[in-house]
């Protein structure tokens, strides 16, 4: 028993450490550089939590474990929005910027359909994980522009999601005045490329081990265990924007968190390592997704704001669906 639950939880604890280091001396490097702290922002901090989902993922599908590559993509969208907007709106009820709403959601909503409709139709080959990437780049890119020419009229998901990260580490924030030299933030950037490396190579062979010791689908494993693990820096984050009565700052990390999941993720994914989807996610865990993606816009549009009701709502959603999926 304890030699499947060990790698499982070091490689989750390696993985969100070396994702902190390496965000850490990325942006500190990226300063140094005179880089715009906007861009470092929208970039290098804003998708700064979304690195453990993107090394698992890899790992898994190198590893020819399909089920956990898309199902902790697929299952850390669900958790995102029913675990985590769940029990944020629960701390605090969640005030929506419009902007966010809008703009974010739309295409939030937009990309788990187009993901969804391609992943049943067909496998995710090279040319459409370049698609997706490119996606994501256009929409990072249009993000910088409106954030750069109307921000005083609100923030969009990513810059909140930048945010978000932000209120839990200072040091992440990218206008933080630099000292030392430039060597120190290069090895704490490469130290933390080791340690997602390992750590992601560790909870993909926990994760099998667990599967097969216990005779549970690795693709439930990936949508339940692994997602959750490699979500929670997601999870730090916007419980902590929750307590500071911050949930605009809360809604925009966890669409942007999203968004970059499968655009970025899931493009990384099928360019490195190209497979089919599993059938079991195909036909059901993505029209869940979408259905609490819908939900979630659905809540946010009522009024600009999701109540403590609602966050019950979705997290006994989530309890709903793990039971359901769970053998």
């Amino acid at each position: 028993m304890l030699e499947i639950w060990l790698p499982l939880i070091a490689g989750l604890v390696l993985l969100i450490a070396g994702g902190e280091f390496l965000v850490r001396g990325a942006v500190q490097v990226a300063t140094r550089f005179g880089v715009s702290p906007l861009v470092i922002g929208l970039t290098l901090v804003g998708f700064g939590t979304s690195t453990p989902e993107l090394v698992t993922s890899v790992q898994a599908a190198l590893s020819d474990a399909p089920g956990i590559a898309y199902g902790n993509i697929v299952g850390s969208n669900i958790a995102n929005i029913l675990l985590i907007v769940g029990v944020a709106a629960l701390i605090s009820p969640m005030i929506i910027s419009s902007v966010a709403l809008k703009r974010d959601g739309a295409v939030m909503l937009a990309v788990a359909i187009v993901f969804s409709a391609v992943a049943f139709a067909m496998p995710l080959g090279r040319p459409l994980g370049a698609l997706f990437i490119a996606g994501l780049i256009v929409y990072v890119y249009l993000a910088f522009r409106q954030e750069k020419m109307s921000a005083p009229a609100g923030h969009g998901a990513v810059y909140d999601k930048s945010l978000a990260l932000q209120g839990t580490d200072t040091a992440l924030a990218p206008d933080a005045p630099a000292q030392g030299s430039l060597l120190t933030p290069i090895l704490i950037a490469l130290a933390g490329i080791v340690l997602v490396v390992i750590g992601g190579r560790f909870l993909v062979e926990g994760a099998v081990s667990l599967a097969r010791g216990f005779g549970i689908s690795e693709t439930v494993i990936g949508l339940t265990i692994v997602a959750i693990g490699t979500s929670m820096p997601e999870f730090v984050t916007s419980v902590v924007a929750g307590l500071r009565k911050q949930g605009d700052v809360a809604f925009g990390n966890i669409v942007g968190s999203n968004i970059y999941n499968i655009l970025g993720i899931g493009g990384f994914t099928a360019l490195i390592s190209p497979g089919a989807v599993p059938t079991e996610i195909a036909t059901f865990d993505n029209l869940v997704m979408i259905a609490v993606t819908l939900a979630l816009v659905a809540f946010a549009w009522t009024g600009l704001r999701i109540a403590r009701w609602e966050g019950a709502v979705l997290l006994a959603g989530y309890i709903t669906y793990v039971y359901v999926i769970w053998p």
